[in-house]
């Protein structure tokens, strides 16, 4: 069974105390050495520090949202691979819907930015999922395609196993709405057919597909469950550390089989 991964991301949320304090309350639930799932949160950049120290001697891993492929230079407003390794970070949130759908970025940077990444010896979470109207289209699995094949491209299979996916629907991004089991279970299994496909078995059993979209502690365990839903990617209820730790919990449930 591949090891779940629970990831928080903060987006643009939280104060410097009130993300220490929410970093504090969760790396309090995940203790450094037994916990049966990988846990992380990517907090906004100038509290990468801040929370680094908070969840240091616990299980908690230190993500950010974004990078640039540049390395260091005149980018301004821009942060390296090299940076964010270097404030002790140990994933990147790339290809995010917010990062394509708001900010305008194209499958192209979103690769470029994955190479960069893995290139520097930083893990990736590469997003990926439908908008409502793709859905409602059935053309969810040509979408998935899309995105697979650009924020991939030459991507090796060695390189594929410091790859999370994170398939999220985009119409059950902050809405409320959740895909239901099912509709995850098969947009997930499509995917590690894709990468099947591409790269070959080995690759397909070990890599792990987070979901995100309106992940809450009363759906958690029965998306978890899932035999294609290998953790989740959570926004909002990441931001609460009850709502946070029970989703953990819900992980650990699984994982342990209860």
């Amino acid at each position: 069974m591949r090891r779940l991964y629970v990831a928080g991301n903060w987006k643009m949320n939280t104060t410097r105390t009130s993300g220490v304090d929410l970093a504090t309350a969760i790396a309090a639930k995940v203790p450094a050495e037994g916990c049966p799932v990988d846990v992380l949160v990517a907090p906004p950049f100038p509290y990468l520090t801040a929370v680094s120290d908070a969840i240091s001697g616990s299980g908690v891993k230190l993500g950010a949202q974004n990078a640039y492929f540049e390395a260091s230079g005149a980018f301004t407003g821009e942060v390296a691979v090299d940076m964010l390794r270097d404030v002790g970070c140990d994933a990147v949130i790339l290809g995010h819907s917010e990062r394509r759908h708001v900010l305008g970025e194209t499958d192209e940077t979103i690769n470029r930015k994955v190479l960069a990444s893995l290139e520097g010896g930083l893990p990736v979470i590469l997003c990926i999922g439908e908008l409502l109207e793709d859905r409602k289209a059935d053309r969810t699995e040509a979408i998935l395609d899309e995105q697979l094949t650009g924020g991939l491209n030459d991507v090796s299979a060695e390189q594929l196993s410091e790859i999370v996916l994170a398939y999220e629907p985009v119409w059950a991004i902050g809405t409320g709405e959740t895909a239901t089991p099912e509709q995850a279970q098969a947009a997930h299994a499509y995917t590690r057919d894709w990468i099947r496909r591409k790269y070959g078995d080995a690759p397909a059993d070990a890599i792990r597909i987070q979901y995100g979209g309106s992940v809450k502690p009363n759906n958690a365990a029965e998306l978890l469950g899932q035999s294609d839903v290998d953790g989740a990617l959570v926004g909002g209820a990441s931001l609460k550390a009850d709502s946070f730790t029970a989703i953990i919990e819900a992980a650990i449930s699984v994982a342990e089989g209860a």
